[in-house]
């Protein structure tokens, strides 16, 4: 997973070559691809639809600027998000298409445009129905019967859940044929939600139970369905709306045709809100008049979906790569309010780096009540003119921090004070260096900072750096709150009898936590590389540090010249990685961890034993490994670890669950493994598995 921290910004009109064009495009693809990440694994977004709307259209105008750039695996040719093996996947009879979204009426306009040209027609027959905020899924019967359910995935192939979906009520498992015959297979497509009230109640369970509420409904849909155990999804309150049938209608002439007849095999569909419009014009009253009621609904709703209604229509205008020129989804403008600037203060974060944050008066945008609104940083309020005690408009657009789109100039009246980002850290009075384009600001205290210690041990104990699974978040902040820890380095003089004098720590909980502290001094030197937590350098970096320096000290005395020469590492990496070693207080608190008795291993030492230049895929469940461990331990030893199955590949390693990856492996005359042949493999090699 690539180490996307923000949204790149992208200033297309300054870009005057192809270079340009290909590093921006690059980044481009690195932040969808993380954001699709987000969104479609760990239902978790970072960024709102409009935000992602608007990377997604900078990538296509790069591309579509410069062709060559294009490549068979960027995000726009591609349809949704990855899919979770351990689900097992299925493919779709015919692609699950995305949607094009548009936030304005002329885009929309100009969509009508184009199809009225290319079909020939004055006027356009469209059906306009609500845009659901849930989880779009795939149902298959066969004689009637239900006999596979997914989700979208990748658009051609989508994680199995047919157990958990037959836990819906609202989802039949035999169809009803009375008024007309079902046909032998029928795919349909619809979206699984939660109704506010019931999603309301759910959460307020939850808390009682002492367990995390959902963010939205949106989240506890997609959660609730990709559970392993159905006896959860069955416990959850999930309905669905349904909207289509695949492959163009099959028996069918039009969208509206279909709307009608889905309810008479007994598949429900949102009557209340659809509408056969004669032209766009009556396409766009009907948006409006959905707008003035969204808040009413007992449902999310996010837009409005306007489809050429004749499937003839459709056959002419044809698909692009990932969404149908027979279709648009009209967004609903971002959900916004407007209240008072009551104060600003900054975030340090884990890098060091300061984010300034609004203070607002309380005010609900949306249904939620909003105190907090990101300023991004300096340039942002200098281009905004933000200032405290101003009267600003707020926008809150999915599920992101609020942002503050305007201030109103008209309603200051003198008292209002101008912000800059303090010459000094708030937390650590070390100075704060300010970029030249005023878009990053960082605290220079590092690893002495408090409010970046804190993050950073959080980081130092993480999954992917030391391990320490009985060191999480909140033990973390408790152990600094008791003063037990003020650098990285105090870890390893805790004693077991300071833990016990603590809440939540038993004699065998405390010994636990002693242990793992004491085992985590033998560590691989790209997952201690890693848990330094220096600016920029993930744990992809990290490895590749590992394969290009023996040992620390070769790193820590590494000149810039000689990091840029490193693939893959650009001047602000390489500028980041000297500037972090040569700190004092940094190199201190190295030392006092090597004079606890770190050791180091280099699993890409060239003595090491080799898998040579073999590529593998895992895929399904494996019960020795997970695949994120199989896929490190075959790095660690020289091989590749790729996602997708291809002529390079050497082995797949499926265990149960597997799916599409198998198949593929098959069809090209691949190996397939299973874990206890993979395990044997590794031991030819002179592996320890």
């Amino acid at each position: 997973m690539p180490d996307v921290e923000t949204t790149p910004e992208i200033d297309l009109d300054a870009i005057d070559s192809e270079e340009a064009a290909a590093r921006a495009a690059g980044q481009l693809r690195e932040a969808l691809r993380y954001h699709n990440y987000r969104y479609y694994v760990l239902d978790d977004p970072v960024v709102s639809d409009a935000d992602y709307d608007h990377l997604f259209q900078q990538l296509q105008e790069i591309e579509d600027e410069y062709p060559d750039l294009q490549t068979p695996d960027s995000p726009t040719h591609q349809v949704g998000g990855l899919v979770r093996d351990e689900l097992g996947t299925v493919p779709h009879p015919s692609p699950m298409l995305s949607l094009k979204a548009v936030y304005e009426e002329a885009d929309v306009r100009n969509f009508d445009e184009t199809c009225r040209d290319e079909l020939g027609r004055e006027t356009v027959t469209y059906t306009a129905e609500p845009k659901f905020d849930g989880l779009a899924v795939e149902l298959i019967y066969e004689d009637g019967q239900l006999v596979q359910a997914a989700t979208r995935g990748d658009g051609e192939t989508g994680e199995e859940i047919t157990a958990n979906v037959k836990t819906i009520e609202g989802v039949p498992l035999r169809l009803r044929d009375d008024e007309r015959p079902v046909p032998d297979r029928l795919v349909v497509r619809g979206e699984a939600y939660m109704r506010m009230d019931e999603f309301n109640a759910f959460n307020r369970r939850r808390e009682e139970e002492g367990k995390k509420p959902f963010a939205n409904p949106r989240n506890a849909a997609a959660g609730s369905l990709r559970q392993l155990d159905s006896n959860i999804t069955a416990r959850r309150p999930l309905r669905i709306f349904f909207y289509e049938v695949a492959d163009d209608g099959r028996d069918f002439d039009t969208h509206a045709e279909v709307l009608r007849v889905l309810p008479e095999w007994g598949l429900r569909v949102c009557k209340e809100h659809i509408r056969l419009c004669d032209g766009i014009d009556a396409a766009l009253s009907h948006y409006e008049e959905v707008v003035g009621v969204r808040d009413d609904l007992p449902y999310e709703i996010d837009g409005l979906v306007i489809k050429v209604n004749d499937f003839a229509g459709h056959g002419t205008l044809g698909v692009r790569d990932r969404d149908p020129r027979w279709a648009v989804a009209y967004k609903f403008p971002p959900r916004r309010a407007t209240t008072t600037i009551e104060d600003i203060f900054v975030q340090v974060g884990r890098t060091g780096r300061i984010t300034p944050v609004a203070v607002l008066a309380p005010v609900e945008v949306g249904g939620v009540e909003v105190t907090r609104a990101s300023l991004h940083n300096q340039n942002e309020i200098d281009r905004k003119d933000i200032r405290i005690g101003d009267r600003a408009l707020i926008e809150r657009a999915g599920d992101v921090i609020p942002q503050v789109v305007k201030v109103i100039e008209d309603e200051r009246d003198g008292s209002e004070e101008p912000y800059h980002i303090p010459d000094t850290c708030p937390v650590c009075n070390a100075e704060v260096i300010l970029s030249d384009d005023k878009k990053q600001a960082f605290c220079t205290g590092g690893m002495t900072c408090e409010a970046q210690f804190r993050e950073r041990l959080k980081h130092y104990a993480s999954r992917e750096a030391t391990d320490l699974e009985g060191l999480g978040d909140k033990r973390a902040e408790q152990l600094i709150d008791a003063s037990l820890i003020e650098r990285i380095s105090d870890l390893y003089e805790i004693e077991k009898e300071d833990l016990l004098t603590l809440e939540r720590y038993a004699d065998k909980s405390a010994q636990n936590l002693i242990d793992e502290i004491e085992a985590s001094l033998e560590q691989a030197f790209d997952r201690f590389i890693y848990a330094l937590g220096i600016p920029l350098v993930g744990s992809a970096t990290a490895r590749l540090l590992a394969q290009n320096f023996t040992s620390l000290d070769d790193l820590m005395e590494a000149p810039e010249a000689q990091l840029r020469a490193l693939d893959e590492i650009g001047p602000e990496v390489a500028h980041s990685i000297v500037t972090f070693f040569a700190d004092d207080d940094n190199r201190a608190v190295i030392d006092e961890i090597r004079g606890a008795g770190l050791t180091l291993n280099n699993p890409y030492a060239e003595d090491e034993a080799s898998l040579g230049d073999l590529t593998f895929v895992f895929t399904g469940s494996l019960d020795r490994y997970t695949r994120s461990e199989a896929k490190r331990l075959v790095e660690q030893h020289g091989a590749n670890a790729t996602s997708s199955v291809s002529g390079h590949t050497d082995y797949v390693v499926a265990g149960p669950g597997a799916g599409r990856k198998r198949d593929d492996a098959q069809e090209l005359g691949v190996p397939v493994l299973d874990e206890g042949e993979f395990i044997d493999l590794l031991r030819s090699q002179g592996l320890d598995a």
